[in-house]
This record gives C-alpha cells, sequence and structure tokens, in this order.
C-alpha cells in the first residue's frame, strides 16, 4: 500500500499523541544515537564516543551496579542454585545473606516468570511499608502502596485517573521534566505553569503557585493537582521544611491534590543545610487540620546510588484518597497484569539494603558511599566549569543529577538558529553534539522564562573521563562564542 492508501496515517492518529513531546528522548537523542553508530562503523568524528549527558542514565555511563542487589537479583533468576545440591558452589560465589535474602523472596514470589499481585508483590509491599515508616517516623499501610514499572507509570496512572476532561488543569513546575507535559498532552488536558526563581537557586513561592492557579482559573481551567518535584529536575533544588508546610497550606485551601516525585530523595549533596523531608512526613507533622489531605508520592529504582533504570522499578503510596478512587487504581493497575517482577526486586533490595553486621553491609556501604561522594564532586566540578565559560551561569546541585546552567548567547548565533528554525538553546546543543559527541538537552524542552536560554546536562560521566568531558566542553564553548561574536 502506498502512503495515500493507508488506514492509520499521522493525520487521522490520536492528535493528542502527536502533539506530545519528550525532549530527554528527542531530536538530540536520536542524533547521539546515529553519531553511535557512524562512530561504531568506522566514521571519522572529531571524537571517540558520544557522551550521554541527555538523561539519568546513569549504568550507561559506566555507574557500578550495588554488587549485593545483583546478587540476590541473580539468584532469584535462577533459583537451581539455591538447591541443597548446589548449596556448597552457591556459597563459594555468592554471600550468606544474599542467599538468604533470594530465598526469603522467592518464597514470596514463587517464579519471577509468573504474574504477581497487580499491585506488587505484598512482601515487598509490606518491606516498602516499613522503609516509609521508618524514614518519616509516621505508619505506613501495605494497601495504599502500589509497585509500578518505574516512578513515570505511576505518574501517568494517577494523571489517568484524575483527568476527568479537557477542562482539567494540572500546575506543573517551569521549568519541569516532560514527562508531565508529555503525559498531560496524551489525556488532552491543560499544564498549568509555575514558575521557579532562578536567581533565588530555583526557589519557589506559594504567592507564585496561587498567582498561577488564579490565572488558570481566570482561563475556565479546573485545577486538580499541584505537581512538585524534590529535589528538582532538572534544577537540582532542595525544599526547605518550611517551604513545604506553606506548599501543603496552599494545596489545602485551594483543594488540589499535591503529586510529590520523590525519585531523588537520596541524591543530597547538602544534608546538613538542604537535607531531604518527604511530604508524606511533612503533612502528617501539620496536625489535625490536614486530616484527609490528598497527597500521592512517587519513589524509583532508576535514581539515587541504585541506578537501575532499565530494570523498570518504583512505587507510589497514596495518603487520603476516598475507597472508592482506591478502587478504581485497583482496577487499571489490573489491566497491565503486573509490574515486572525484577523491577520489584529491585525495590525491595533499595528500601531494605544489607544492615550493619550482615556479612555483605561492608561492601555496600563502600559502593554506596564511593558513587555518593563522587557525584558530589562531579557536581562541584560541573558547576565551576559551566560558571567559567562566556555568558554562562549556573546555579548548585543541593539534588538529583543534574545542572540547568542558564546561557546568554551572541545574536548572530540567535539569528542563525532562527534562521534554521531552532530554538537557540537547541541549536548549542546541537552544535556541542556534532562537536564533541557531548548530548544535552536543550532548556526549550523542559520550559524556561521567555528570552532565556537553558541546557540540561547530568554530571554522570565517570571520573576518569570527568576532565576529558569538561576540556571538550570548555573548547566547543570558547570556538562556539568566537564563531557567532556580534
Amino acid at each position: 500500500m502506498t502512503a495515500s492508501t493507508k488506514i492509520l496515517t499521522s493525520k487521522n492518529m490520536n492528535q493528542q499523541v502527536r502533539e506530545a513531546q519528550y525532549a530527554v528522548r528527542g531530536e538530540l537523542a536520536i542524533r547521539s544515537e546515529e553519531l553511535k553508530n557512524e562512530l561504531a562503523n568506522g566514521v571519522k568524528l572529531p571524537f571517540k564516543r558520544v557522551v550521554g549527558c541527555n538523561i539519568g542514565n546513569p549504568q550507561a555511563l559506566d555507574q557500578k551496579p550495588i554488587t549485593f542487589f545483583r546478587q540476590v537479583a541473580s539468584l532469584c533468576e535462577y533459583p537451581e542454585l539455591l538447591k541443597e545440591e548446589n548449596a556448597e558452589a552457591a556459597a563459594r560465589l555468592f554471600p550468606s545473606d544474599a542467599i538468604a535474602r533470594a530465598k526469603l523472596l522467592l518464597k514470596n514470589i514463587g517464579s519471577v516468570g509468573a504474574y504477581s499481585h497487580s499491585q506488587g508483590i505484598p512482601h515487598i509491599r509490606q518491606n516498602v511499608a516499613q522503609f516509609i515508616s521508618e524514614r518519616d517516623g509516621y505508619p505506613a499501610d501495605p494497601s495504599k502502596i502500589y509497585l509500578t514499572q518505574g516512578a513515570s507509570a505511576g505518574v501517568q496512572l494517577t494523571l489517568q485517573m484524575i483527568v476527568e476532561n479537557n477542562k482539567v488543569g494540572i500546575m506543573i513546575p517551569i521549568p519541569q521534566y516532560p514527562l508531565y507535559t508529555a503525559t498531560l498532552a496524551v489525556l488532552n488536558a491543560n499544564a498549568v505553569p509555575y514558575y521557579l526563581d532562578e536567581s533565588k537557586g530555583w526557589g519557589l513561592t506559594t504567592e507564585e503557585l496561587q498567582r498561577s492557579y488564579d490565572e488558570a482559573a481566570k482561563k475556565g481551567v479546573d485545577t486538580r493537582a499541584l505537581v512538585i518535584i524534590n529535589p528538582g529536575n532538572p534544577t537540582g533544588q532542595c525544599l526547605t521544611e518550611s517551604n513545604m508546610r506553606e506548599i501543603v497550606d496552599f494545596c489545602h485551601r485551594n483543594k488540589v491534590i499535591l503529586l510529590a516525585d520523590e525519585v531523588y530523595q537520596t541524591n543530597i549533596y547538602q544534608p546538613k543545610e538542604r537535607p531531604f523531608h518527604s511530604f508524606k512526613k511533612i503533612l502528617k507533622s501539620m496536625g489535625p487540620k490536614y486530616d484527609g489531605f490528598e497527597l500521592i508520592s512517587y519513589h524509583s529504582i532508576s535514581k539515587g546510588m541504585v541506578g537501575e533504570c532499565g530494570r523498570r522499578g518504583g512505587y507510589f503510596e497514596c495518603e487520603g484518597l476516598c475507597d472508592s478512587v482506591m478502587e478504581q487504581i485497583y482496577k487499571i493497575s489490573s489491566i497491565s497484569l503486573c509490574p515486572n517482577v525484577q523491577g520489584q526486586i529491585m525495590v525491595d533490595l533499595m528500601v531494605n539494603p544489607p544492615k550493619k553486621g550482615d556479612p555483605s553491609y561492608a561492601q555496600y556501604k563502600k559502593e554506596y558511599d564511593d558513587i555518593y561522594f563522587s557525584l558530589i564532586k562531579r557536581a562541584q566540578m560541573l558547576e565551576d566549569m559551566f560558571n567559567g565559560l562566556e555568558g554562562c551561569t549556573c546555579n548548585p546541585a543541593d539534588g538529583a543529577m543534574y545542572l540547568f546552567p542558564q546561557i546568554r548567547l551572541p545574536e548572530k548565533a540567535i539569528k542563525a538558529a532562527r534562521a534554521a528554525g531552532k530554538e537557540p538553546d537547541h541549536f548549542y546543543c546541537m552544535a556541542m553534539l556534532e562537536s564533541t559527541g557531548v548530548c544535552m538537552v536543550a532548556g526549550s524542552g523542559f520550559g524556561q522564562v521567555e528570552g532565556t536560554a537553558h541546557f540540561r546536562s547530568t554530571f554522570l560521566p565517570q571520573p576518569e573521563l570527568f576532565g576529558e568531558f569538561c576540556t571538550g566542553i570548555k573548547n566547543f564553548h570558547a570556538d562556539f562564542m568566537n564563531k557567532y561574536r556580534d
């Protein structure tokens, strides 16, 4: 059949799908894959490797997996090793606590190749509830916890529940992680933007939240929920306890659900000055006035020191939702049958890692700390490098895996970008990719104040590559600015 006789075309397909944009895996990422293939096929390029700083994908940039986690996952995948006749061989390969954990998990799972409970394996949900209780000092109910295919699946499911019609709005931060705008586009809902203040370390005020809410109301938008990403993506800020209380109060006054994206909760780089507090903990500390407050919180195995993105594991916890809504969440979860079981196993390991005194604790603690302190060092190195570039300013990262510097491009570069039909920051990032092999994401893909230009970079490249990585960016930037100097 020719294109003109196809039944399904881009013109008659779901137009909400066409409208959805996801910059993290957009044109820049596609071009980076093409360049990888060119290098693999022997094409001579100005660089030896493509460095994917466009997405928080730690193991793609050679972050080492946590050994204990992989040992347990391996044993669950091949339980023959746990049989009595193989006990001696297994004991030579695996520590006793990894063997014991795998046996316990398989006792509660059966086979990793079988469907699990649609809400997630009960034993693992119980461990998630225990983790939340110990973290916050308030009890958690396993029946209100859903294991998911990464936090993204949880976000998509809950937004699907909230969006009743095309009048519904969801408040999202600008800059924001494009999962939210893409999902809202598919649902034909309204993204209601509120702006983080770059001049105050990407701070958030309730005055700005109220302005955003009121402006949407004037346009007839029925704002149902507020998304908070804490620590921030792409901006890396970490909210103070007092700010979080103000946010809870804002939601309470305006009758909106709070959606707390907390997937970077262990990526905290100033733990004394800016520690992580969960919104669940803050809410529970605010007294009976807020009883019944509706909160959904998300966490993931993809971030932190775990970095197991490809396994697709996460969870969300519901607080204050009515029983009839919880029934519908269960129904929608059941349609997908269950989250993948290896992802669920990794959630269990994330929330219940080796403890002091366990045979694997010393190795686990060293691996965890090595990753954590290396991230702190790399974040500072990259921040210093960006702040040393002509026309570039960069706030520090309190948390998460990213820096989001602002770049003031020459007018000549802006005109060249417009002539090419591109946003100026996208034009800059594409030039960087073609020159250095470093793939970043243009700030326009996250949203930004009109007239500004930014880009997002992870600081995940490993230490042995970091000097080369920074030098390449510095050299490119100097050449770019000279080429387009006014």
